[in-house]
């Protein structure tokens, strides 16, 4: 899909999560994500039940932690999920973080990437030939399923340059998240190129996930998006890409400056934010999955606000 529009659908129990996908695909949405974190609710499952109950809205996870399951596993869902909705579902994978993977699954954390590359292998491999033999240094794999399950996109996390070309020599695309526009231009997209050229393939699409807050207030996007954001300047990962970006102060205060939020945030009236969305399209992105940061005083009129523009956008 060319230039899409997605929302990320997490918040509520399951069925408040269907009736959000459903309420996407009424407002021509074109994709609904979830993002899956610590126990909350498999988006995998939730997202192949919404194939039952919608018809045109892609669907996809942006991302399932790597480490909560193997990746027989995750194909043998993915198969579901894809069969359920028609073909419409991606799966998306990624290593998550070191702190929270180990205290959640007591995961044996360890060289993240060389593990996300078994893992697409595993997984790619398995749902477009229907089997895998596979022997890595993290994981292990002899399986067939019933059938292959050829054509499910299956995209990864992205944040430094290295896991870019990673995506770009094998990801079917790679999923960015709150990284400036800037970054994605000048490191992000010519990363995935340089990992595609080196295996002679087309590089796969980048889909940046965004925050967004349309709120022409500035100290209460400012202060929304250091509420509702507030983990990832102080994650050591992150605090190094900030600083690639041009934003060393992460590190130095592990709190949003005003200056990552107004690179990070697409904020502000509804031209203005049209105005960022076309750059990142011309850039080279394909497709942006937005999250809703809602501001303090009425968050339900926030949310709304957001839904109408990106509603509009993605009809436009």
């Amino acid at each position: 899909m060319k230039r899409g529009i997605g929302i990320t659908a997490m918040g509520g129990n399951s069925n408040e999560v269907l009736q959000r996908i459903k309420n996407y695909e009424v407002r021509g949405i074109n994709a609904a994500w979830l993002t899956v974190g610590s126990a909350s609710l498999d988006g995998i499952t939730i997202m192949a039940a919404a194939g039952l109950v919608t018809e045109k809205i892609l669907l996809g996870t942006s991302i399932v932690p790597s480490w909560g399951r193997h990746p027989v596993v995750a194909a043998q869902q993915t198969q579901v999920a894809s069969q359920l909705s028609n073909n419409r579902f991606r799966f998306g994978v990624g290593p998550s973080h070191i702190a929270s993977m180990q205290k959640v699954f007591g995961a044996d954390y360890r060289t993240p990437l060389t593990a996300l590359r078994e893992y697409l292998i595993i997984v790619k491999t398995l749902l477009d030939t229907g089997s895998v033999k596979f022997n890595g240094k993290i994981y292990d794999a002899d399986v067939a399923l019933p059938a292959p399950v050829p054509g499910v996109p299956v995209l990864a996390s992205a944040l430094r340059a290295k896991s870019y070309e990673l995506c770009g020599e094998l990801a079917d695309g790679a999923i960015s998240w709150v990284s400036p526009d800037i970054y994605l231009k000048e490191v992000a997209l010519p990363a995935i190129a340089k990992g595609a050229e080196a295996v002679g393939r087309e590089a796969p699409p980048l889909i940046a996930h965004v925050p967004i807050c349309v709120d022409e207030n500035v100290e209460d996007v400012r202060s929304a998006a250091r509420n509702q954001l507030a983990h990832y300047p102080r994650s050591p990962f992150y605090q190094a890409m900030f600083a690639q970006a041009g934003f060393p102060e992460a590190a130095e205060t592990s709190n949003w400056s005003d200056g990552m939020i107004e690179a990070v945030v697409f904020s502000g009236n509804e031209e203005k934010i049209e105005e960022r969305i076309e750059k990142l399209f011309e850039y080279g992105v394909t497709e942006i999955i937005f999250s809703i940061v809602t501001t303090e005083a009425d968050p339900d009129s926030s949310r709304e606000r957001s839904l109408e523009l990106l509603s509009k956008v993605a009809q436009d």
